[in-house]
């Protein structure tokens, strides 16, 4: 899922440290547009991540790529959104994943072009197998079409 807004506020990150080695955890805040304008929070989770917060200008116009999680604890629900993605949007230009091309990445080397084959000779085209009529129906036809 993805959401556009704008980047209002980066929340602290925690850190620690697990069985598999340290780990970090950040979150931030958007705002969205529109009439009704929204303030949603988002988890991140991971370095790569909330360094992608870091570098992000803040008030900027911001596209968020998440997944919605919920667990339940003692009878009452949870939800996180957690960011995958964030970069920063510019009104009019597609953004890289939506139009499938690496901005970073340059352009393929064309392949060399194969030698076409030589053309087969052209065949007489075939009658078809039933012509239309171009007879009035069947006076005894009384179907209106």
């Amino acid at each position: 899922m993805e959401i556009t807004g704008r980047l209002i506020r980066v929340l602290e990150e925690t850190r620690g440290e697990g069985a598999r080695g340290p780990w970090v955890r950040g979150g931030f805040v958007i705002e969205t547009e529109g009439d009704y304008p929204r303030q949603v929070a988002f988890d991140c989770f991971g370095e790569d991540r909330v360094a992608m917060v870091k570098n992000t200008p803040m008030n900027s116009p911001v596209i968020v790529r998440f997944n919605p999680e919920s667990r339940e604890f003692n009878g009452k629900w949870y939800t996180n959104l957690r960011c995958s993605n964030i970069q920063t949007y510019i009104p009019g230009q597609m953004p890289p994943a939506a139009t499938g091309y690496n901005y970073a990445a340059p352009a393929p080397a064309a392949a060399p072009a194969a030698p076409a084959p030589a053309a087969a000779p052209a065949a007489e085209p075939t009658p078809f197998a039933s012509t239309p009529s171009t007879e009035m129906p069947n006076a005894s036809d009384d179907l209106p079409f």
